[in-house]
């Protein structure tokens, strides 16, 4: 059974950084990736990583960071200078097809959900 597990999230000042983690078990991947979703809205893309590559919404570029550990069998995501804005709950994404143009990641397993908050 495919499990994702993560954490890191937390409340931080408008600014500040977070470093999310995601445990993977129950099966190897070869691309993962990172959704977010704030209240009342969609579920988002953030960043993905797959084929030697690595992908991020034009929102957080150039402030998030999506690396992994393939022996390990975790994914992380770096997020600097953080915006209210980029208050949501963020999922970790395993498994599935990352479309480049336009930036589609669709994945097959889930992670229960981490809540990041930024205040101002």
């Amino acid at each position: 059974q495919v499990q994702l597990a993560e954490s890191g999230g937390g409340t931080v000042q408008a600014g500040g950084s977070l470093r999310l983690s995601c445990a993977a078990s129950g099966g190897t991947f070869s691309r993962h990736g990172w959704f977010r979703q704030a209240p009342g809205k969609e579920r988002e893309l953030a960043a993905a990583i797959g084929g030697g590559s690595t992908y991020y919404a034009d929102d957080v570029k150039g402030r998030f960071t999506i690396s992994r550990d393939n022996a390990k069998n975790a994914v992380w995501l770096q997020m600097n200078s953080l915006k209210p804005e980029d208050t949501a709950v963020y999922y970790c994404a395993a498994g599935g097809v990352i479309f480049r143009t336009p930036l589609r990641y669709e994945n097959d397993y889930w992670g229960q959900g981490t809540q990041v908050t930024v205040s101002s």
